[in-house]
C-alpha cells in the first residue's frame, strides 16, 4: 500500500544545508563580523547535509520498500489568471534516487574540504556556497513544477559562477566563470522556451498536469509550421539540458571550471549541475517519448560528445582537465541512453559514475595536495610508493571508470552500449558505434593518467614550474585522515553499487509509474529484459564481449606507450602533428566562440548601439522630439509677441485678407 511522507521532514531536506550555508556565510565572513571560526562554520555546514542525507536515505527507504509517494504543494506564491506559481515537491524512486547521490556526495566532499581548504583565506566562504549548491540542487530534483524546476536550475548556475571563480583574484579564474555562466545562458534561453511554450499550450507549470496533457500536445502544430509542437518542447527542454549537462556544442565551459578548487570540481562534475539535464529529460520522459525526431536529435548529440570530447582527454596534461574530459564523454554516455527511450539505464550510470567520479576527482585532488599543489601529469610518477591510499582509491575509480566487470560502471555502461544496439531509432547506429568506440577511448586515457602519476619513474623533483626551497619536502606524501576517508567510503559503491542495484533499477518496478517508455516504438530496454538476468551471469559474460576487450586493448596500449616505450607518443604526434594540433586547439571551438561568435556579438552590438540606439532612439525619438518642440514653440513664441500693436496689425491684415478673398469669390 502506497504511503504518504512527511512535508516537515522532506522540507527539512534542502533548508538543512541551506542553514548551513547562512550560518557560515554569514557569521563567518567578514559580512556577519566573524562571529564563526573554521571549525564552527565546517561543522555547521557538515551537519546540514549529514541531516538531508540521512533524512532522504530515509525517504528512499520509504519509496523503495514501502510505495510512499509524495506530490504536494508546499507555498503557493501567485496565481495569474489560470496559470499558479507554486513550491511544490515530487517525491518518487527517481528524485528519492537523486537526493541520495547529491546528498551523500556532497556529504563526503564537505568532509575532504576541511582537509583540501584548510590553508584557504577563503575556507568558511567556501563551505557556505558548496552548501548552498546542495541547497539549489536538492530544490532542482524534488520540485513537481516547472518553475521551481528552473529556480533550481538557475540557482545551481549562480553558485557554479561563485564556486568556479572562487580564487577571484586569479584572471584565468574569472574568465572561466564568465564563461560558464554566458554559455549556460545560451541553453537556459532554449530550456526557458520550451517551459513557456508548456505554460501557453498546457495552460500549467505542474508536472503532473502537463504529462496529463501529453497527449492533447502530441496532436499540435506548432504555429506557422508544420513541426509538431511537442517535438519543439523537447528540443528547446533539451537545449537546456546541453547547456547543463555540457554537451557539444555547449561543452566548452566544463573543462575550464577546473579553475575552481578541488572539492567543487568533484560536487559538479559528479552529483550537480552537470547531472541536472540527464535528470531532467528523464523526469520528462512523458514528452519525450512522443518525439521520434527530438530522441534522434539527443543521439546524434551524445553520441558526438561520448566520443569526441574523449579523444580530447588523450593528449591533456591537467590531472583534472583529464578527468574533467572524461566526464563529458560519460555524459554522451548517458545522453545517447536518453536517445534509445533507455532513460533508467541513463539514471543508473548517472548514479554509478557519481560515486567513481567523485572518487577520482578527489583522488586526484589528494595527489595535488602530496605533490604540493603540482597538477601536470608529466612532473608526477610513481606516487603510489608515497600514497598507498590515495592510489589503491584512485585505482578502484578507473577500473570502474573503464567499465571492468564487477565494478559499477560495468553494469551502467553495458547497458546503455547494448540500448544502443537494440534501438530501433535512425541515429542508433551512429551513437552505438560512438559509444564502442568511446569505451577504447576511455580505457586509453584513463591508464595513460594511472601510469604517468602512479607507476614509472619519478619525475616530481624534475618539475620547471616547481618553486623549492619554501620548506616543502621533494617528496609526495600521504593525505591527513579528513582527505582519504572520504576516498575509502566512495570507493565502496565504486565497486558495489552497481551489482546491488543494477535488477531493481533496470528490470525491475522501481521506476514504474516515474519513467514512461513506449515499448512498441522504443523496445531497446524490453530486449534488454529478456537477456540480462542478474548480475553476477552479466559480469561473467562480459568478460568475453567485445566491449571489455576493447578497454583491456586500451589499457594495454597505454601502458607499452607510457612505460614500455615512452618515445613512442612522441613520434607519434609528430607523424600526425595536424590531429594533434586539431585536438590541442579542442577542435577551435573557442577560437570559433570567441572570433566568430563573441566578435559578430559585439559588431553587431555596436551597429546597434550607433545605428538604432545613439541614430534612431537617442537622435531621432529623444533628441528629435524636443528639437521639434522648440521649433514649434519658437514659431508659437514669435507669433504670441504680448504687444497690443502686434495683434492689432494682424487684425487688420485679416480683414484685408478676408476683404480681398470675397471679393475675388464674387462673380
Amino acid at each position: 500500500m502506497s504511503q504518504t511522507l512527511s512535508a516537515s521532514m522532506l522540507l527539512a531536506v534542502p533548508l538543512a544545508p541551506l542553514a548551513g550555508s547562512l550560518l557560515a556565510g554569514i557569521f563567518g565572513t567578514a559580512f556577519g563580523g566573524k562571529l564563526f571560526g573554521r571549525a564552527v562554520s565546517h561543522s555547521a555546514t557538515i551537519l546540514g547535509v549529514l541531516i538531508a542525507f540521512v533524512l532522504s536515505a530515509i525517504v528512499l527507504k520509504s519509496v523503495a520498500a514501502d510505495g510512499a509517494r509524495f506530490n504536494q504543494t508546499i507555498y503557493e506564491w501567485m496565481t495569474v489568471g489560470g496559470l499558479k506559481m507554486e513550491v511544490g515537491f515530487l517525491i518518487d524512486s527517481l528524485s528519492a534516487t537523486m537526493m541520495c547521490v547529491v546528498t551523500f556526495v556532497s556529504l563526503m566532499v564537505h568532509v575532504y574540504t576541511i582537509g583540501y581548504m584548510a590553508d584557504d583565506e577563503g575556507y568558511n566562504r567556501f563551505f557556505s556556497y558548496i552548501s548552498l549548491f546542495t541547497f539549489s540542487m536538492l530544490m532542482l530534483v524534488m520540485s513537481n513544477n516547472f518553475l521551481q524546476l528552473f529556480f533550481g536550475w538557475e540557482a545551481v548556475g549562480l553558485v557554479s559562477y561563485l564556486l568556479i571563480g572562487f580564487w577571484f583574484t586569479r584572471p584565468t579564474a574569472i574568465f572561466a566563470n564568465l564563461k560558464a555562466f554566458m554559455v549556460n545562458r545560451v541553453g537556459d534561453f532554449g530550456f526557458i522556451l520550451g517551459i513557456g511554450l508548456i505554460a501557453a499550450f498546457a495552460g500549467t507549470l505542474n508536472y503532473g498536469e502537463t504529462f496529463a496533457k501529453a497527449g492533447e500536445l502530441s496532436a499540435l502544430l506548432f504555429p506557422g509550421t508544420q513541426w509538431l509542437l511537442v517535438t519543439v518542447i523537447c528540443i528547446c527542454l533539451f537545449i537546456g539540458a546541453m547547456g547543463k549537462s555540457a554537451q557539444f556544442p555547449l561543452h566548452v565551459w566544463l573543462p575550464d571550471s577546473m579553475e575552481g578548487p578541488t572539492p567543487i570540481s568533484a560536487l559538479i562534475h559528479a552529483a550537480t549541475m552537470v547531472t541536472a539535464g540527464i535528470f531532467m529529460v528523464a523526469r520528462m520522459s512523458p514528452l519525450f517519448e512522443l518525439s521520434d525526431a527530438a530522441l534522434n536529435f539527443i543521439l546524434v548529440i551524445g553520441g558526438i560528445t561520448a566520443l569526441f570530447m574523449g579523444f580530447l582527454a588523450i593528449i591533456q596534461n591537467d590531472i583534472k582537465r583529464v578527468i574533467a574530459y572524461s566526464t563529458l564523454s560519460q555524459l554522451g554516455y548517458m545522453t545517447v541512453a536518453l536517445g534509445a527511450s533507455a532513460y533508467s539505464a541513463a539514471i543508473f550510470h548517472l548514479m554509478t559514475h557519481a560515486f567513481f567520479k567523485a572518487l577520482l576527482f578527489l583522488a586526484a585532488g589528494s595527489v595535488i595536495m602530496g605533490l604540493h599543489h603540482n597538477q601536470d601529469i608529466r612532473w608526477m610518477g610513481n606516487v603510489r610508493k608515497y600514497m598507498p591510499i590515495t592510489w589503491i582509491t584512485f585505482l578502484i575509480g578507473t577500473l570502474a571508470l573503464i567499465g571492468t566487470p564487477f565494478f559499477a560502471g560495468f553494469y551502467s555502461k553495458d547497458v546503455i552500449i547494448e540500448a544502443e544496439h537494440a534501438s530501433t531509432l535512425g541515429a542508433a547506429g551512429f551513437a552505438y558505434v560512438a559509444v564502442l568506440l568511446g569505451v577504447f577511448v576511455t580505457a586509453f586515457y584513463s591508464f595513460r593518467l594511472y601510469f604517468l602519476v602512479f607507476h614509472g619513474e619519478e619525475r616530481f623533483d624534475q618539475n620547471p614550474d616547481a618553486h623549492h626551497g619554501h620548506g616543502h619536502d621533494a617528496e609526495p606524501r600521504e593525505s591527513p585522515w579528513v582527505v582519504w576517508a572520504p576516498l575509502a567510503l566512495l570507493a565502496v559503491p565504486s565497486v558495489l553499487i552497481g551489482a546491488m542495484t543494477l535488477m531493481p533499477m533496470l528490470f525491475g518496478d522501481f521506476f514504474k509509474d516515474v519513467i514512461q517508455v513506449d515499448v512498441t516504438r522504443h523496445p531497446a530496454m524490453a530486449t534488454l529484459a529478456k537477456e540480462i538476468h542478474g548480475w553476477w551471469s552479466m559480469a561473467l559474460h562480459g568478460f568475453l564481449t567485445l566491449p571489455f576487450w576493447l578497454a583491456f586493448a586500451g589499457a594495454a596500449l597505454a601502458w607499452y606507450m607510457y612505460m614500455v616505450n615512452p618515445a613512442l607518443p612522441t613520434r607519434i604526434q609528430r607523424m600526425f602533428q595536424p590531429i594533434y594540433t586539431l585536438l590541442d586547439n579542442k577542435y577551435y571551438m573557442d577560437w570559433f566562440n570567441e572570433n566568430v561568435i563573441a566578435r559578430g556579438t559585439r559588431l553587431l552590438g555596436a551597429g546597434l548601439w550607433q545605428g538604432g540606439d545613439r541614430a534612431l532612439i537617442d537622435g531621432a525619438v529623444v533628441n528629435g522630439s524636443w528639437k521639434l518642440v522648440g521649433v514649434v514653440a519658437g514659431v508659437v513664441r514669435w507669433l504670441q509677441s504680448g504687444y497690443l500693436y502686434h495683434y492689432a496689425l494682424v487684425m487688420i491684415l485679416g480683414v484685408f485678407v478676408l476683404m480681398t478673398y470675397f471679393v475675388w469669390l464674387k462673380p
